[in-house]
């Protein structure tokens, strides 16, 4: 990877190099960064877009599914053709049309051994999972690897998101959000509005845009978003002492069966 940027990158990426905030330098960085997307429905379909758009350096894609014909409400990164297609094969093409200077990695379903294995190698990991034991899966590889994280769900009207960064010590999903709590009706159960997802998962997108140019942002807040209203609330976060994922040394040892990665 470079350390320079080429007349056509700055011919591409010239309307957010002209923010102060980012410049030549935060292009620097993103061109940099290898990000993880974990689920590619209904959030990391736009979240992929965009960050593929801003000129990220290469983009992880996990996800086990196929494309199906309901998922086109809101999983706006596919096409009617590309129904029965891996996803990931899908969203490569797709992304590469969009922007072919981006390096984009194709990745099954994820498992334990895979995340522990990737996300020590990524800058930042989004979850745009659409189940529990996926997003404390993706939590634990994070806070082992110390890497940071953005999570996101969506589900009718509503959603939330969060940005975790354990360097900050702030607190992680798994204590907001302990396993063996009652969940919500998922997408599937209780529908989903396409925008309110979309809302979401480009919010991640920026979210990650921030971080990887270094740049404030609400670490530790969880975010929830009505879609009724357009109104978000900010709530502040405190992390459990007692969390196994996040306050032990023994993170690795948070025994969970792991379900194929699906997407929202």
């Amino acid at each position: 990877m470079t350390d320079t940027l080429s007349d056509h990158e700055f011919l591409r990426y010239g309307r957010q190099i002209l923010l102060p905030e980012i410049g030549e330098t935060g292009q620097l960085k993103l061109k940099q960064s290898k990000v993880l997307i974990v689920g590619l429905g209904g959030l990391g379909s736009p979240a992929s877009l965009y960050l593929a758009a801003a000129g990220v350096g290469e983009l992880w894609l996990a996800d086990g599914d196929t494309v199906d014909s309901s998922n086109l409400q809101r999983q706006v990164l596919y096409r009617t053709a590309d129904r029965h297609q891996p996803k990931t094969k899908a969203a490569c093409a797709h992304l590469t049309a969009l922007n072919p200077s981006i390096k984009y990695q194709s990745l099954p379903a994820v498992d334990e051994a895979l995340l522990v294995e990737i996300v020590p190698q990524v800058d930042v990991v989004l979850d745009c999972s659409d189940n529990m034991l996926t997003r404390q899966r993706v939590n634990a590889a994070c806070m082992r690897a110390q890497k940071p994280l953005i999570t996101a769900a969506a589900t009718g009207w509503e959603g939330q998101l969060l940005l975790i960064e354990p360097a900050q010590q702030t607190a992680c999903y798994h204590c907001l959000f302990p396993l063996n709590e009652e969940t919500g009706l998922s997408c599937r159960e209780a529908g989903i509005v396409g925008p309110v997802v979309g809302m979401l998962g480009t919010a991640q997108a920026l979210l990650t845009m921030q971080l990887l140019c270094d740049l404030p942002r609400p670490t530790g807040i969880l975010q929830r978003f009505d879609g009724r209203t357009l109104q978000w609330q900010r709530l502040n976060t405190q992390a459990d002492p007692t969390c196994p994922a996040c306050h032990s040394s023994a993170s690795s040892s948070v025994l969970l069966e792991f379900p194929t990665c699906k997407s929202a």
